[in-house]
């Protein structure tokens, strides 16, 4: 008699190889596995684009459901977007029903971008709907550590033993002024005041400048959630850009990134020379300025003009840096004789993870090294 652990060992290996195995591993599965079983038969058993879904709507409707009975959401997430990749199931996203049933997340708000131009009237507000639950979830997550970082940041860089009422950073002068407390009055004596200087104005100007290109899709749904965290803070003033073989300034979209995401065009062709020429003509202080680029460098522009323009960015005296990819899913494919170039005029040139984006940004606007944070992160920096 087998073994228990044998068993489910071998009745494991028959779930992840199908059910073109079940003759081969003759393992008896419970009413929950065959389920299992024939939700990831219908994805992943008849080669791509010909699964066993088919087209209709109540088919694609049930094994949403399906997946989300079996699965925790982590998994299902994965699962609708091969499904996407796989089957095509592009109709899916055009139809309010379906996405009343799909786990929304970053990467179903890109394929939404990308579709934005064509999802039927009736749909829009459902898929404005989900698209608004991934944002407010993101916020939620990344709003306080950006937040924290940059204006940490800024806030060191600008302290003033001087400052006016409306500059005072109380809870740094009644730390400093602890040794002045007088119990009879039980109150702090502020022999010392702390506080910022050049409250009134942006102290660090940033422009984040994003490839809208189709492989771009879900390191422009994070650039749009940081662009408009960024915005809200009075220190900083924040710009975004979005180019194809276009350009377009989305800052005025900024106060609404539900909105600014269905501005963006995801697909067409790549012009970062004409981005860079945009980008410079907008900024006005280069000794406060950084400058994002996030893209994967490849030029379909004038490649020789684009490399100059970053050139004398970095001239200019404005931070340049360029992300190859904001995102959890790792540096893409990317040019990387331009990726050497920008190296060697002193852009550092890396992909982040939207954990750590806060803190680069904090680093990049205190005009610390990159290089040499990226390496404390074990960030492999071109």
């Amino acid at each position: 008699m087998m073994e228990k652990n044998e068993a489910e060992k071998l009745k494991r290996w028959r779930l992840v190889l199908g059910s073109e195995t079940k003759e081969e591993l003759t393992m008896p599965l419970s009413p929950l596995e065959t389920g299992i079983d024939k939700t990831l038969d219908a994805l992943y058993q008849s080669g791509p684009r010909k699964g066993g879904l088919g087209a209709s709507s109540p088919n694609v409707a049930r094994w949403l459901g399906d997946i989300r009975e079996y699965f925790p959401n982590t998994v299902v997430k994965v699962l609708q977007q091969d499904a996407l990749k796989r089957l095509n199931l592009t109709s899916m996203l055009l139809e309010p029903e379906m996405l009343e049933t799909v786990v929304p997340d970053v990467h179903l708000v890109a394929n939404l971008m990308s579709l934005s131009r064509v999802i039927p009237a009736k749909t829009k507000d459902t898929a404005s709907q989900v698209v608004r639950k991934v944002v407010d979830e993101l916020i939620k997550k990344l709003a306080a550590p950006t937040q924290q970082a940059i204006t940490g940041s800024l806030n060191r860089s600008t302290r003033s033993r001087r400052p006016r009422h409306n500059e005072i950073d109380w809870p740094a002068t009644i730390q400093k002024n602890l040794k002045h407390y007088q119990p009879q009055y039980q109150t702090i004596i502020p022999e010392v005041r702390i506080g910022y200087g050049r409250k009134r104005r942006a102290l660090k100007d940033v422009v984040l400048c994003i490839d809208q290109s189709g492989s771009m899709g879900s390191s422009v749904v994070y650039s749009g959630i940081f662009g408009a965290v960024m915005a809200s803070i009075p220190a900083v003033q924040t710009k975004m850009v979005v180019f194809d073989t276009a350009v377009a300034d989305l800052t005025e979209e900024l106060q609404d990134p539900v909105e600014l995401l269905f501005g963006v065009q995801l697909g067409g062709g790549t012009d970062i020379h004409a981005a860079l020429t945009y980008c410079q003509q907008i900024i006005t202080r280069p000794s406060d300025t950084v400058l994002v680029l996030i893209t994967d460098l490849y030029e379909g522009g004038n490649e020789a003009e684009m490399k100059k323009t970053a050139a004398r960015l970095v001239e200019a005296g404005v931070q340049v840096v360029t992300l190859l990819a904001l995102n959890d899913d790792g540096a893409p494919s990317y040019d990387h004789r331009n990726a050497e170039f920008y190296a060697s005029i002193g852009i550092p040139v890396f992909a982040c993870t939207p954990d750590l984006f806060p803190d680069l940004m904090a680093h990049a606007l205190s005009k610390q090294d990159i290089g040499q944070w990226a390496a404390a992160q074990s960030i492999k920096v071109t």
